[in-house]
């Protein structure tokens, strides 16, 4: 008989956001919460079999072939050649669909990577981006890394080729906080990419690299004066905004409560602002949010640092024999 490791592992994968303003499908990073947690165990019953669904409001498919979560975890193992073993899932989903903040992402990141320890870790979290982006694109049929690389990894990503998977992780400067405000209603990321125009005038695209080479820059040298100078995007925001109620009320109230920058989250409807310090942060969160209490609309605001660990085990239990 041989001794797996572990017999149960739960994992929390958390919301990302992506884009950052100018960094459109190819910069994201994490924040601590909210985020989606996966439980896997061993079983007897040859195959993955998700057992139990939790905050979805009856969305998901338990049917791991056509789930997120499944679809990755099922690709990692195809991989490894172990489709055989006997693997029971959970999800529990603690973020909203629509959100702008990387739910699928999350759902899929979780799936692998918890199906990764449960087996005895062969592959490291790099190693596993492939199988996690496998799982996202079976929802949204995009094949983008900049919810999953930040989710996955942490910190801040940025992506050379999200063809090649090509990605190169930022440490953040130390006193960099995020305030994520998600409104109440649903923008469907289909929608959203949609509606953004199919060419871009040479003078948005030089002003978009610009910024995007200015926010790098400023995060690498922990100059928040051109972090904030660069945190303009002017190709996807102005057509997205109109997506969500009092869009530029929320920005001007950010800005003049002492944000580096504010901008859609992903695809949105959640927006994010940039800033130095915790007190900072807190102020333009509750800017924000009164902003959308007004239309009114309820919301819910988070304040965090640049979550730098990504995915991680929350708890194992048990060895279990195999034969």
């Amino acid at each position: 008989m041989i001794q797996e490791a572990v017999q149960e592992v739960r994992v929390f994968a958390p919301a990302t956001v992506a884009n950052v303003a100018c960094g459109y499908d190819v910069l994201g990073f994490a924040i601590d919460s909210p985020g989606d947690e996966i439980v896997v165990r061993h079983c007897s019953k040859p195959g993955l079999h998700i057992t139990a669904i939790t905050g979805d409001e009856g969305k998901l498919p338990k049917a791991a072939e056509k789930n997120t979560a499944g679809v990755a975890a099922l690709d990692l193992l195809r991989h490894l050649g172990m489709t055989d073993r006997g693997i029971e899932m959970e999800i529990h989903k603690k973020m909203p669909f629509g959100s702008g903040l990387g739910s699928s992402a999350a759902s899929a990141v979780a799936g692998a990577y918890a199906v990764n320890c449960l087996i005895g870790q062969p592959l490291t979290k790099k190693q596993i981006l492939p199988f996690a982006m496998a799982g996202e694109a079976s929802a949204d049929g995009a094949w983008h890394a900049d919810n999953v690389a930040p989710c996955l990894l942490g910190g801040i990503v940025f992506i050379r080729s999200n063809e090649e998977l090509d990605i190169a992780q930022i440490a953040p400067p130390k006193d960099l906080w995020a305030a994520v405000v998600h409104p109440d209603i649903e923008v469907l990321t289909k929608v959203a990419r949609e509606i953004l125009p199919k060419e871009i005038p040479l003078l948005n695209a030089t002003q978009q690299i610009g910024n995007l080479g200015g926010l790098l820059c400023g995060l690498i040298q922990e100059d928040y004066g051109l972090i904030s100078r660069s945190l303009h995007d002017v190709i996807a925001e102005p057509r997205r905004q109109k997506l969500i109620p009092d869009f530029y009320k929320a920005k001007h109230a950010a800005i003049n409560s002492g944000a580096l920058g504010f901008s859609i989250s992903g695809a949105g409807p959640s927006v994010f602002a940039l800033c130095e310090g915790e007190e900072s942060a807190h102020r333009v969160a509750k800017a924000i949010a009164r902003v959308f209490d007004a239309v009114p609309l309820g919301n819910q605001a988070y304040v965090s640092r640049i979550n730098p660990h990504g995915v991680h085990v929350v708890e194992e239990k048990g060895s279990a024999p195999r034969a």
